[in-house]
């Protein structure tokens, strides 16, 4: 017995002389001990000041104290403690069997997996400045930094085009009353009721009808010469909008822009709070612009049956939801709230071709961002909390809301036109970066 201790002690000294560094000393048991726990150290983690702790033992003291300092002495560490590389090599060489008991102890506990993702995640987001004096990392950071620069682009040239091209200002007719409309502008708001419409222009034109002419026609006119409307259907689209036209006495907005011109303080509201309120959003829509926005909106993804193609027509003369457009739409409404965006631009997809695209692609990453932040509760044991969150960010929208109102006549339009368009084509770019953030977190 006593030479099998004898040849065991050899051998230890043998693999401490040989895990030591060349011209140094050879190392006591007692310094593979962990100075929290006293026990063999599992990733040993080596401070500043030189005394060394087991990985979860150091997170399980910053995850408490929420101190960055030594648990011995109390000296402040800076940077972010990494494991100890040649230390951890020698104790899995010297306690190959007391590591691997040791580390499936600590698999078990639930507390120590939490405390080192959190302590994990802290080390994670000071990487950056500490990447920002080293050399940068080539692999990865330079492909995605490609994509967010080329999208970058495509959303500059996006809007450079609608700019130069003066889509915008096309929108003049929401303004100029119908009496005074142009022949040619009869023309714009007749291919505005959709593809259908076309067909009736040259017939328009040939009368040379303007909008005084517009108002004293009848749907009785619309059956004889030169217009001969034979389709019924049609011929009722166009009372109706010509109803609407009357009682405004300017045309009815009939795509973003139009929308944007005539309500340019709700359009950016609106925007905003849809990126970040989703369900209050569509609440406040409900509560206090039903007819004008929520029975569109919900007419468009909750469709009974579609009597024309165009998206524009068929949102002429609605009727209040049925009670299966009540049950689909509330569903989703608490569990898929950005679907319902997605799905109301994918109908406009024929108006706005890009824009849509823009808009459904930003809803499926703040969806994703939505259930990553779902699954973080979750897997910190938070859902108990996820009532007071929803108060305070209830509050947090009421005062914002409340803010711009009071100081929303002083802001001036360029301003507003950069942060609408702003949060249209670069938003989506920027909730990319944060997917790819969230993708990367250990505890995701």
């Amino acid at each position: 017995m006593e030479d099998e201790t004898l040849q065991g002690e050899t051998e230890r000294a043998e693999v401490e002389t040989r895990a030591a560094p060349e011209g140094g000393r050879r190392l006591s048991v007692s310094e593979f001990l962990c100075h929290c726990c006293y026990d063999i150290m599992v990733n040993p983690t080596t401070l500043n000041c030189g005394h060394s702790f087991c990985r979860h033992c150091l997170a399980l003291w910053w995850v408490s104290s929420k101190k960055n300092e030594c648990p011995e002495c109390r000296e402040k560490w800076e940077g972010f403690p990494k494991v100890n590389i040649l230390f951890r090599d020698v104790i899995e060489k010297l306690f190959s069997d007391a590591i691997e008991q040791r580390k499936e102890d600590i698999l078990q506990n639930s507390d120590v997996a939490r405390s080192l993702a959190t302590f994990q995640k802290y080390g994670n987001d000071q990487m950056p400045t500490v990447r920002n004096t080293g050399r940068i990392n080539p692999q990865g950071g330079g492909f995605f930094s490609g994509v967010l620069t080329a999208l970058t682009c495509v959303a500059v040239v996006l809007l450079g085009y609608h700019w130069s091209s003066r889509e915008f200002e096309e929108d003049h007719l929401v303004h100029k009353p119908v009496a005074k409309w142009t022949a040619k502008e009869v023309i714009i708001w007749l291919e505005q009721l959709g593809p259908w419409a076309s067909h009736y222009k040259e017939r328009f034109l040939l009368e040379k009808a303007n909008g005084r002419l517009l108002l004293t026609l009848t749907e009785e006119d619309f059956t004889k010469e030169p217009f001969s409307i034979e389709n019924s259907n049609h011929r009722k689209a166009i009372m109706a909008e010509l109803e609407r036209v009357k009682a405004l006495g300017v045309k009815p907005p009939q795509n973003l822009w139009e929308y944007k011109a005539v309500n340019p303080g709700k359009s950016l509201f609106l925007l905003y709070a849809l990126k970040s309120s989703p369900r209050l959003s569509m609440l406040y829509l409900y509560l206090f612009d039903y007819t004008e926005a929520f029975l569109p909106f919900i007419h468009t993804i909750c469709p009974t049956q579609d009597m024309y193609e165009d998206a524009v027509t068929k949102l002429i003369d609605l009727q209040d939801p049925s009670w299966k457009q009540w049950r689909e739409f509330i569903v989703k409404y608490l569990f898929l709230p950005y679907q319902l965006i997605a799905e109301f631009a994918w109908d406009w997809l024929d108006v706005h071709y890009w824009t849509s695209r823009f808009i459904i692609v930003n809803a499926m990453l703040l969806s994703v961002l939505e259930l990553f932040s779902f699954w973080r509760l979750w897997s910190r044991r938070e859902l108990k909390t996820v009532p007071h969150r929803m108060w305070r960010h209830f509050w947090k929208a009421l005062t914002q809301g409340l803010f711009v109102a009071i100081f929303w006549p002083f802001i001036p339009q360029f301003v507003c036109n950069c942060l609408f368009y702003w949060a249209l084509y670069f938003n989506p770019i920027t909730n990319i970066d944060q997917v790819v953030k969230e993708v990367r977190r250990p505890e995701t």
